[in-house]
């Protein structure tokens, strides 16, 4: 009989000899040599995926040449190119959008007809607080369709049609694609892979081409605004022409197309967080089609607010203080030179202390990590995988910019008293964003707490053929959790001395722990321990998840500093550093909304 047969019938004699003994490591040695006796299904499985592979490169190739194509459209009427209007851009997206419409109710009818059948989900994808989000966007992105819609009635003189079927198709598209997702986002597709690649893929760049049509409109609005305080300020040796692009017509009543039209940029922040959302959700379920999903069903997520007082109110603060200081820079700047500086320096001083405040809370939360040794969840998990490539992205359009403000700093021939507030600002803007980076990641990337099922699972294990073993050198790996059940003996049932054993157990860890210099579970600080150990960690997540929002607020709303200080502009000339700021600053806004939501899943995870 060979060897590797004998092990594996020899086995399970082992395992029934005691109710909860520990795994025979010779199980291991079976399996790799059954899989290694019979290599053709893994062969037959690599020639399967080879026609997958090949449709996702031809399907990601596409989706990329409609991405570069609506991108030359979106420049050549950013442009003004003589050849091409606005209008023309706008069918293009229309087309698109109506495309994507009838993928949509096609996948959704197959799925209606075959409901009964049992579908392979990704738990990890689509969570109820993501689709709750996007749901909220998504109702502002329809009220925005609205006032365009109102917008065109009002203009309807001198605009051509098309101005006003782009909005109601972007609202019916919008209603269809938050249904779709709320029921399809888990999905992990494994028929039609092909076709449906194809579908997803168009759907993720459309959004994508929405987004990046949103966000160039709000940076031509923004731009707008930034030249004329440059006019009121004086600067004349900066070239200023008004990008101006209301229409040659009246509108009646004007104080209506007024409100409207400064109504419809307050909510550009909303649609443009709406579409990057929904295009990330599209890319996972992309990311899903043909995958085997693991067996392990991923621990349900909830939502806890006791026991994290303190991060809420700071939090809190933060968020009210940020409103007023918005507010007071907003009406501050482009009065006077005086008041300009003077909103300058609140901003700066105010933004400095907050970001070494953020700062402090992420070192403190991965000195946390690194004293408590445990494991890392590494499965693969395209969600997790696309949240930390997000971050790490997003979070370079705001060190582009720093980065041109130090250098900027550092070359300037003359420096306002504000500069030396600039300098410090954007030193801690890319500290703070690699520190929160590191935090996030390696937040997701921890198991959650289980300690109720360990403890219980030791109360089974703690009998084996009626004697006692000492389990806690042995079966428990997790320092966290067996500090917690040492607090915790006293409920332990005293069955043959395992108590005893335990307690032994326990104190050899703790031993071999001081001797290799990490923190022994017994020589921790008690905050650390257990339950205050997740307190704080929640704490701090709390904490992070309204900075990132307060944060969200200044540049969405116009609270750009690096248009209105001047200095940049000076060093590197107008039409580069603005490029740079339009380039960048979407990425830097769309950071602060994804980091946020990012440590909301953080703090429900601890």
């Amino acid at each position: 009989m060979p060897e590797g047969q004998g092990a594996a019938r020899s086995a399970p004699g082992r395992v029934s000899a005691g109710p909860a003994a520990c795994p025979s490591p010779r199980l291991p040695a079976a399996e790799s040599a059954a899989s290694a006796a019979s290599p053709t299904p893994r062969r037959g499985a690599v020639r399967a995926s080879v026609p997958q592979k090949l449709a996702e490169a031809l399907s990601s190739q596409y989706g990329l040449v409609v991405f570069v194509a609506g991108l030359l459209l979106l420049l050549a009427w950013a442009v003004h190119a003589s050849a091409v209007g606005k209008s023309d851009l706008l069918c293009f997206l229309t087309a698109l959008m109506l495309l994507q419409l009838l993928w949509m109710l096609w996948y959704m009818g197959r799925s209606s007809a075959h409901r009964r059948l049992i579908r392979p989900k990704d738990t990890h994808a689509g969570a109820r607080w993501l689709r709750g989000s996007i749901t909220l966007f998504a109702a502002i992105t329809i009220i925005l369709g609205c006032l365009k819609i109102g917008y065109f009635v009002g203009f309807s003189e001198c605009l051509s049609a098309t101005e006003g079927v782009f909005p109601v198709t972007h609202a019916v598209h919008t209603l269809l694609q938050v249904y779709f997702l709320w029921g399809h986002a888990k999905d992990v597709i494994q028929s039609f892979k092909t076709l449906e690649r194809f579908g997803v893929i168009h759907s993720v760049f459309t959004n994508l081409l929405l987004w990046t049509n949103g966000v160039l409109n709000e940076s031509k609005h923004q731009l707008n605004e930034h030249k004329e305080r440059l006019i009121t300020l004086g600067f004349g040796n900066i070239t200023i022409v008004l990008d101006d692009h209301t229409p040659p017509c009246n509108c009646s009543p004007p104080t209506f197309c007024s409100a409207i039209s400064q109504g419809i940029y307050y909510l550009y922040p909303f649609n443009i967080e709406y579409q990057i959302l929904a295009s990330t959700m599209l890319y996972v379920l992309w990311k899903n089609i043909g995958r085997q999903v693991d067996s392990q069903q991923h621990q349900n997520i909830q939502f806890k607010f006791p026991g994290v007082m303190a991060g809420s109110v700071l939090g809190l603060t933060v968020l009210a203080a940020t409103i007023g200081i918005v507010v007071v820079y907003l009406i501050q700047i482009g009065r006077s030179k005086t008041k300009s500086e003077l909103a300058l320096i609140m901003f700066y001083l105010y933004a400095i202390a907050l970001l070494m405040l953020m700062g402090a809370a992420g070192l403190f939360g991965i000195w946390i990590y690194r004293i408590d040794e445990k494991s890392l969840d590494e499965s693969r998990n395209p969600a997790r995988k696309l949240d930390a490539d997000l971050l790490v992205g997003t979070a370079s359009g705001s060190w582009l910019i720093s980065w041109g403000s130090i250098l900027a700093i550092l070359c300037a021939e003359a420096r306002p008293p504000y500069t030396w507030f600039n300098l410090p600002y954007s030193i801690l803007v890319i500290a703070e964003k690699y520190i929160q980076n590191l935090f996030i990641i390696e937040s997701i990337h921890r198991e959650p707490e289980k300690l109720s099922e360990d403890i219980r699972t030791l109360r089974v294990v703690t009998v084996c053929n009626g004697d006692a073993i000492p389990l806690a050198s042995s079966c428990l790996t997790s320092g966290a959790v067996a500090a917690d059940v040492a607090s915790l003996g006293s409920e332990i049932p005293h069955v043959a001395n395992g108590n005893m054993h335990l307690r032994e157990g326990c104190g050899r860890e703790a031993e071999e722990g001081s001797r290799e210099g990490t923190p022994s579970p017994a020589c921790r600080p008690c905050f650390l321990q257990g339950h205050a150990k997740r307190r704080v960690l929640r704490n701090i997540a709390a904490f992070l998840f309204l900075c990132n929002i307060s944060l969200w607020i200044p540049p969405a709303f116009g609270c750009r500093p690096e248009y209105d200080n001047g200095l940049e502009e000076i060093v590197f000339g107008f039409e580069p550093w603005i490029i740079v700021v339009n380039l960048a600053m979407p990425f830097s806004i769309f950071y602060r909304m994804h980091a946020a939501a990012s440590l909301f899943e953080v703090y429900c995870k601890i």
